[in-house]
């Protein structure tokens, strides 16, 4: 069989948002670019982010929306790629797009007319992508030759469809060298969605070391008798501040048949390790324990639940309350105001505005939005997003230990990292 060999100047493992964008900004500079990715389509996560829609960025991009063990690594790339550039290109190509609350911007209509931008920008540039590759080995040429642009060996060989592997059918196999070799291969996020650990595998290969990798932007799971409670609440949601020891986030919460999901629980998962607390105000405009004392005195005859429904505009919703009842004071449900103590009451104000909940863990990658952690940024190039080991290899977007928050900024990352690494490889 035959074993076709190509070279090209760059050649980026990975078409998603930041090898899409590495792309088609080198191929503007006149590289001859190729993208290689197992799957059968390109984008895959940029189609189901937003629901659809993608949240393609946003309007205030700062690093302090991104978690990494360097701080200061986003900040380059970030300052000579914002997010206005981003902006700039789907309005060129007459995108419409709206902005959601917290400066996140969507597009109106679907996510497909960003793949289709990105597309058309790196058919333009004169970009090839093949899709259905499995890379099956990256070499380095170990030539002293410093005029032998053949940098990089990649074996690749076709994804066969379970038709062809059903049939036995032989993968045919295409030697490529590169100049430039780009890993843009994404973290572990919605395997079903093509998300594999290759980039990581590459890294270690060229000796790089890896920050700690978790699943992040994800949903809360937990067990016995607080799984118990939230599943029967499924379906409420309501605005709170969910915090614990590191940082804090005033935003909707969804109670859902596994744990507790939206805004607020996906920003926390980013800072939330294994084991750890959190913490939950339910009614983060309304100081608890203030108005049960002051109702004690004015309305001694009263009871908890109707003060908390009655004299808070029903901010909790009636399930909600009903069930945080039996939880906290089922033994003085039917008790007046005027025959609680004090201490009972402070306690309780303190549980609701800072309802302690352990979570047994998360939902995982199967419905992580990113991979928190990855290619220790020390081990590269900030400006140029090239390794420190190995001349001529890149790593860009979420395989790097660069993760952002809900609300548009990994995808802000991942056109920032690849414009810098396109402007150099």
């Amino acid at each position: 069989m035959s074993n076709p060999h190509t070279h090209y100047d760059v050649i980026i493992i990975g078409a998603g948002a930041s090898g899409l964008y590495c792309a088609l900004t080198a191929g503007r500079r006149g590289r001859r670019v190729l993208v290689l990715d197992h799957a059968n389509k390109v984008g895959k996560k940029i189609l189901m982010s937003g629901g659809g829609r993608c949240n393609f960025t946003n309007y205030f991009v700062e690093p302090e929306h991104f978690i990494s063990a360097n701080q200061h690594f986003c900040k380059s790339a970030l300052s000579r790629y914002p997010s206005w550039e981003f902006i700039a290109m789907v309005e060129q190509h007459k995108i419409a797009y709206h902005e959601r609350e917290h400066g996140q911007l969507f597009c109106d209509d679907s996510a497909q007319d960003v793949v289709t931008m990105l597309l058309d920008e790196c058919a333009a540039a004169g970009v090839q992508v093949r899709l259905n590759t499995q890379i099956e080995q990256v070499e380095v040429n170990k030539s002293d030759d410093n005029h032998n642009k053949a940098r990089f060996h990649l074996l690749t060989g076709k994804k066969l469809s379970k038709k062809e592997t059903a049939n036995n059918a032989n993968a045919p196999q295409t030697n490529y060298s590169c100049e430039s070799l780009v890993i843009a291969t994404g973290g572990l996020s919605i395997p079903t969605m093509g998300a594999s650990g290759l980039g990581y595998e590459l890294a270690q290969q060229f000796g790089h070391t890896l920050a700690s990798i978790d699943p992040s932007l994800v949903p809360f799971t937990f067990t016995d008798k607080t799984g118990e409670l939230l599943r029967a609440l499924a379906g409420i949601s309501l605005l709170v501040i969910a915090s614990n020891a590191r940082t804090s986030f005033k935003l909707p919460l969804l109670f859902t048949h596994r744990g507790l999901s939206g805004p607020a629980m996906l920003q926390l998962s980013n800072y939330w390790q294994t084991g750890e607390h959190i913490e939950i105000n339910l009614l983060p405009d309304t100081d608890i324990t203030v108005l049960l004392l002051d109702h004690k005195k004015s309305h001694p005859r009263q009871l908890i639940r109707t003060v908390l429904a009655d004299y808070t505009n029903n901010a909790l919703p009636k399930k909600l309350l009903t069930a945080l009842q039996t939880t906290l004071w089922d033994d003085i449900k039917d008790t007046e105001l005027a025959n609680i103590k004090d201490e009972r009451l402070i306690a309780l104000g303190a549980a609701i505005n800072g309802w302690q909940l352990k979570p047994s863990g998360t939902e995982g990658y199967r419905t992580a939005e990113v991979t928190r952690g990855g290619v220790t940024t020390d081990e590269v190039s900030s400006k140029t997003m090239q390794s420190n080991h190995q001349d001529g290899l890149y790593f860009i977007g979420e395989v790097l230990d660069v993760t952002g928050w809900l609300g548009g900024y990994n995808f802000q990352w991942a056109w920032a990292s690849g414009f810098v690494c396109g402007e150099v490889v």
